[in-house]
């Protein structure tokens, strides 16, 4: 009971649930299949997932207890109880109850929203349906109530609710297919397989029923790629592996249906143990309010004791001649007592200075600036109707302070679709599209696409624009032929024909899809596969080949070849691959057409596209037997296999005739290498953590821009031991310090290059370009505590960072690393449940609401549907918020301490009587009535700059990496301006009220009368000051400072005013005070001068510190009204051209194929009805190296160009230079 009562207080501190052992008490895992009672023993977690953080009964304790851990929230308590105590309280209770409920109200509101919809999402996921085998029948049940040991039905495009050990299949030999994007990102197909013992359940219900074996396997951990485990059945053991697991998070796909037996449920599967814990997320500035605060409670105790002291001093030389006639207690005769509690009343007095309603005014700007970012159209979806959604409030101003942003490759930067863009064909080239005068032509969404209305097998979604290619089809041009033939036939894709004109393909990989869905649009579909054959539809005729062998993909190899006998009888190889792999493999007569094709590659490869070469060679019969015979003898051998089958594939892929190439587009989403331009002109550093392949990585680095061929070095860690990795991080530290070094070594102190190797400021002093792209593998090692250091100090060192082949955790791990290490802001944005864990580490995470799921969205502290928007939430909301926010802490401070230091100095003239200067609602209503809306309005609508100079400027973000506008020496300076205002609005009319007299003759310094004048000045410097501090001047803010003036004033009439009085004698005694003392020239008088020594020597300083040493945003901002003045012109920005040169070949991004698995025929379906084409034929088996070898690409060094980034203007530039040339000139130097 008591398990249950701590479960239902505290559910939401790290997933942390009774029925489940801690990770560290469970040493193995015991389950057996169809038997819950056996398994309920061991208490193992339930698929129920809970993220909220409430309950309807739990919420009001557990959400005032979290209040009241916040220092000012608790403090303000004690204050309120303080001013119960009627011995020390000079305030009313009320002064201090109506903002602190005020306060308590507004937070609770903003988190049961918040608390609303984490309930709805795990709703929406606990409600799902799945098919769960009890009692003999197959019943759907919630996944909510799926346990450990079900039995559980899994359909096509079914998402798997559980770790399960994979039974039976639809598929021979208990094959399924799986997309695992939740997991990793990557969206090919791959192949888990079941034991053959279990695969013979099939979907047989009964006996499915009768299966009783129990799996002992590891306990609940975070390694996707990773399971151990053994199922004992029938006095059988069977060693299982992650081959025979299905993951949750993973996709059905291409099966029919499968049963599996539940692991791990719930919050111990390993997608969910990828996740990482939820954390409260704070923002820097929500930091140093923190120690602020504290730091001015202690000024309030010094203030206090000061005063309390004077009390104690002027009470024994003074006061005493006064005890005989005040109606005091005998305790309260001593002059240290009451000083005693005249510091308590002091302290409840000055409280002021650090006001409850600060905390209220900023919940209310995050809100507002949370309402904007929704609201902001140009960061609309309009294709998915996905508008941007800040979905917590709180972290606003920490987007204008980013310094290192973690992205996900697939679905973030890129749409996760290959297109077949351009092509080379006996050295002609396809795919551009050129005007009637011979002039290249921009593609775009108008451009009209090729008509392949002529193949009714077409693919509707295909676009082709170069109508050229069709023509030379249709005129059955040999090498155009025999061009698509290559793709149709050369390949290790999956056919399923859903419909008679629906054919889908089923890719290892998603450039394979493009290629083979490209010669299906061009005439040559391919239509179904067997062990032994391929058939394709030529032209709409029926064709099919013999498939001989297959010359399967590898890392080593960069290329794969199939050889087939074509209906006539000729042997033909057909290869495609790396470039430069099949070009040592021509035929001398093919030089020229290398050349030609050559340049093709070369200008492919600088728009950024994914190239690979094509080829074939017609075989000879004796000289293919021969071979063959020699392939099954290597098959067959028992040492040093790989090698032999290796050196007979090169033997046959000699001599090769070129036929040409062709260039996919790894389709990147709109606009993201100009995003990534322009964050990196903002000095923010971008790392890619990616799932993918190193290759894939490194094509889109280039795509992106961020990998470029005038790098100095692009540094490639990819060692499989711990020496290995730390020798590379060694080597690349070395080069890149090495010119450092020899600036050092001049000055006799070579060390001092190592010490300032991870200061940020050394950092900008590097001016080389170098990139790092490390392993996963390579990655597990660098991240362990003894090279963390230098893995970090290296990655700061670099200008691009590239982690390729990371599991969910490690992408957190990297995330934590900089947050521990660096003093920086962290954001990372991604679309899967694979960024989830680094989502919810970073400081800001950013969900993409993509083609993965909602998984990172609902984890993310932002969302929006596409990466370009991150340049806008970033350089303008970010910016903007972080401006506003800081504006208005100074701002703030300065007008609490103007405004309650009257106080202190008044005490020196009371007699430290604690007497107020100001009556106490003016006390009350300063606050949330006279001075709220204005410095409000300032929070929310100010501009130092508007958007478009925000973006065309990206350096004015660089002062909130700095922390320049809010830090502890603003911090002062605010609040020492916030004390000279104090003393001058006291002793300016204190001085003047000495001597002066009414109109009448009649004294006019009378304690209320000094007190309005105060009261008076104090409002109107404090909207002057704002008026100062405001760059943005919209009809609300002239509402609301020229409003609360004049609410200052009604208010202040009518407390005074015979009415009032006659309603409420007691609280309103003082009639006619203001009428008296606002009537006289003498006064006002007093008013002005003390609002004009106030401002000032304010307005001096600035114009001073504008003219002599102006900020770059005061610049921008001269610009900009100088623009103004001149009239609107059109802006637009230059679009950032791809420049790499790199052949970021298709072979490179490939991963070994299904090539003996489709030449074994165990993943085909046996048709009864199929014939061969061949009877006489049997299939080869071929075999390739298992071995995954990174390539260790050649490292190249250019001399790098000297970049002229003035003011991070060159990058982005007006289509219309004329006058504002001369403008820039004249502001910006």
């Amino acid at each position: 009971m008591a398990q249950r009562w701590l479960w239902m207080l505290v559910p939401w501190r790290g997933f942390w649930n009774p029925r489940s052992k801690a990770p560290g008490q469970e040493e193995e895992r015991h389950v057996k299949a169809n038997d819950r009672d056996y398994n309920e023993r061991f208490s193992y977690a339930d698929n129920h997932i809970k993220t909220a953080k409430y309950t309807f009964y739990t919420f009001l304790p557990i959400n005032l207890f979290e209040q009241f851990q916040r220092f000012a929230n608790a403090y303000f308590l004690v204050l309120l109880i303080l001013q119960l105590i009627p011995e020390i309280s000079s305030l009313s209770w009320f002064t201090t109850i109506v903002p602190l409920v005020l306060v308590l109200t507004i937070t609770a509101v903003k988190d049961a929203t918040d608390d609303y919809f984490r309930h709805k999402s795990d709703q929406q996921v606990n409600t799902r349906q799945s098919q769960v085998l009890i009692k003999g029948k197959i019943q759907n049940e919630k996944w909510m109530n799926v346990r450990v040991g079900d039995i559980i039905k899994l359909e096509n495009n079914q998402f798997v609710s559980a770790d399960v050990l994979l039974l039976s299949s639809s598929e021979p030999y208990g094959l399924c297919y799986i997309e695992t994007a939740e997991l990793d990102g990557e969206t090919n197909l791959k192949v888990r397989q079941a034991l053959t013992v279990t695969s013979d359940l099939g979907t047989d219900v009964a006996k499915l029923t009768d299966f009783n074996g129990e799996v002992v396997c590891e306990p609940p951990n975070n390694k996707l790629d990773k399971f151990i485990g053994t199922l004992y059945w029938m006095d059988n053991k069977y060693p299982l592996d992650n081959e025979k697991m299905l993951l949750r998070g993973c996709m059905l796909r291409n099966t029919e249906w499968c049963f599996g037996m539940v692991i791990f449920a719930g919050l111990q599967t390993k997608l969910m143990q990828n996740c990482g814990r939820t954390k409260f997320k704070r923002t820097s500035i929500d930091r140093l309010m923190n120690t602020l605060v504290l730091w001015i409670f202690g000024f309030l105790i010094c203030m206090g004791i000061i005063l309390a002291i004077g009390n104690t001093i002027w009470e024994q030389r003074v006061g005493r001649n006064f005890w005989a006639y005040l109606l005091w207690d005998e305790l309260l005769s001593s002059a240290v007592f009451s000083g005693f509690l005249t510091f308590w009343s002091y302290i409840i007095i000055l409280n002021t200075v650090v006001p409850i309603s600060l905390y209220v005014s900023v919940e209310v700007l995050r809100l507002g600036h949370s309402y904007f970012i929704n609201w902001d159209r140009k960061m609309y979806y309009s294709r998915k109707d996905t508008p941007a959604e800040a979905r917590t409030t709180t972290l606003n101003e920490e987007l204008g302070q980013v310094e290192f942003i973690f992205s996900d490759k697939t679905g973030t930067l890129t749409q996760n679709i290959m297109v077949f863009s351009k092509c080379s064909i006996n050295g002609n080239t396809y795919g551009d599209v050129y005007d009637e005068f011979g002039h290249k032509v921009d593609i775009t969404e108008k451009t009209p696409c090729v008509d392949f209305s002529f193949n009714p097998l077409m693919d509707r979604k295909f676009r082709f624009h170069d109508s050229s290619l069709v023509e030379a089809i249709k005129l059955e041009e040999p090498l155009v032929q025999e061009f698509f033939r290559l793709l149709a036939l050369c390949h290790t894709v999956m056919p399923e024909e859903r419909s008679e004109v629906e054919l889908v393909y089923q890719a290892q990989s998603p450039d394979e899809g493009a290629l083979v869905t490209a010669a299906r649009n061009f005439g040559f579909v391919f239509r179904a596969r067997t062990p032994e054959t391929i058939t394709l539809y030529e032209m709409g005729q029926p064709v099919t080949y013999q498939l001989l062998a297959i010359l399967d993909f590898n890392n080593v190899r960069k290329r794969m070849s199939v050889i087939v006998r074509n209906p006539k009888g000729q042997l033909k190889l057909y290869s495609k691959g790396a470039d430069t792999i099949i070009f040592d493999r021509l035929d001398p007569a093919n030089e020229e057409l290398m050349y030609t094709t050559s340049e093709h590659l070369n200008e492919f490869a600088g728009e950024g596209l994914r190239t690979l070469a094509l080829a074939y060679k017609d075989l000879d019969e004796d000289m293919f037997d021969e071979w063959m015979k020699k392939l099954l003898f290597a098959s067959a051998a028992l040492e040093n296999r790989e090698e032999r089958l290796g050196a007979l594939y090169e033997e046959i892929e000699q001599g090769l005739m070129l036929l040409g190439a062709t260039a996919i587009e790894d389709k990147l989403q709109e606009g993201v290498p100009e995003t990534i331009s322009c964050l990196t002109l903002a000095n923010i550093k971008i790392w890619v953590l990616t799932g993918d392949k190193l290759e894939t990585a490194m094509n889109i680095g280039y795509s992106c821009n961020m990998l470029r061929d005038d790098m100095n070095e692009v540094f490639i860690i990819s060692g499989h031991t711990m020496l290995e990795v730390q020798q590379e991080l060694k080597n690349a530290k070395e080069r890149i310090m090495g010119p450092s070094r020899e600036r050092f070594s001049s000055s006799q102190d070579v060390g001092k290059a190592d010490m300032y190797a991870s200061d940020s400021v050394f950092e900008e002093t590097i001016i080389a370009e170098y990139a790092l792209i490390i392993n996963g593998h390579s990655l597990a090692h660098a991240l362990e505590a003894d090279l963390e250091q230098i893995l970090l100090d290296v990655a700061c060192l670099c200008k691009t960072v590239i982690c390729c082949r990371v599991t969910p955790l490690q992408k957190a791990q990297v995330v934590e690393l900089v947050k521990r290490h660096k003093r920086a802001v962290t954001l990372a944005i991604g679309d899967g449940a694979n960024d989830v864990s680094m989502i919810k580490t970073a400081h800001i995470g950013v969900g993409i609401s993509g083609q993965e799921g909602m998984q990172a969205v609902l984890a993310s502290d932002y969302s929006f549907a596409q990466f370009r928007y991150l340049q806008r939430l970033l350089l303008v909301h970010g910016r903007w918020s972080y401006h506003r926010m800081c504006n208005f802490l100074c701002y703030f401070f300065y007008k609490n301490f103007a405004f309650t230091l009257v106080h202190f100095w008044f005490g020196f003239l009371c007699g430290f009587s604690a007497q107020t200067v100001y009556d106490q609602w003016f006390i009350t209503l300063f606050n949330i009535v006279y001075t709220s809306l204005p410095v409000l309005a300032m929070g929310v609508f100010d501009q130092d700059v508007n958007e478009q100079y925000s973006l065309r400027y990206p350096n004015l973000y660089r002062p909130g990496q700095l922390n320049l506008l809010f830090n502890k020496r603003k911090f002062f300076t605010c609040t020492l301006q916030g004390v000279c205002t104090s003393f001058v609005l006291f002793f300016i009319p204190y001085g003047a009220f000495l001597c002066a007299v009414r109109d009448d003759g009649s004294h006019i310094s009378d304690q209320q009368s000094f007190a309005v004048t105060i009261a008076t000045s104090l409002v109107i410097v404090v909207s002057v000051q704002i008026g100062l501090d405001t760059n943005y001047w919209t009809a609300v803010n002239h509402f609301f400072i020229w409003g609360s003036l004049a609410v200052y004033f009604a208010i202040l009439f009518a407390m005074n005013s015979d009415g009032i009085f006659r309603i409420f004698p007691s609280q309103f005694p003082f009639v006619g005070t203001a009428r008296n003392t606002l009537n006289q020239k003498g006064v006002w008088l007093v008013i002005l001068l003390t609002t004009v020594v106030c401002i000032m020597p304010v307005m001096a300083m600035r114009f001073l510190k504008t003219d002599l040493h102006p900020t770059q945003t005061d610049k921008v901002r001269l610009l900009q009204q100088a623009t103004r003045r001149q009239g609107p012109q059109e802006q637009n920005l230059r679009r950032v051209r791809r420049t790499s040169s790199r052949r970021s070949a298709y072979a490179f991004a490939h991963q070994q194929g299904y090539g003996e698995l489709i030449t074994s025929g165990k993943n085909m379906k046996v048709h009864t009805s199929s014939t061969s084409a061949f009877p006489g034929s049997s299939p080869v088996r071929t075999h390739s190296s298992g071995n995954w070898i990174e390539n260790m690409l050649k490292k190249r060094g250019a001399v790098e160009a000297e970049e002229t980034t003035d003011s991070g203007v060159t990058e982005h530039t007006r289509a219309d230079e004329g006058n504002e040339n001369s403008l820039e000139t004249l502001y910006m130097h």
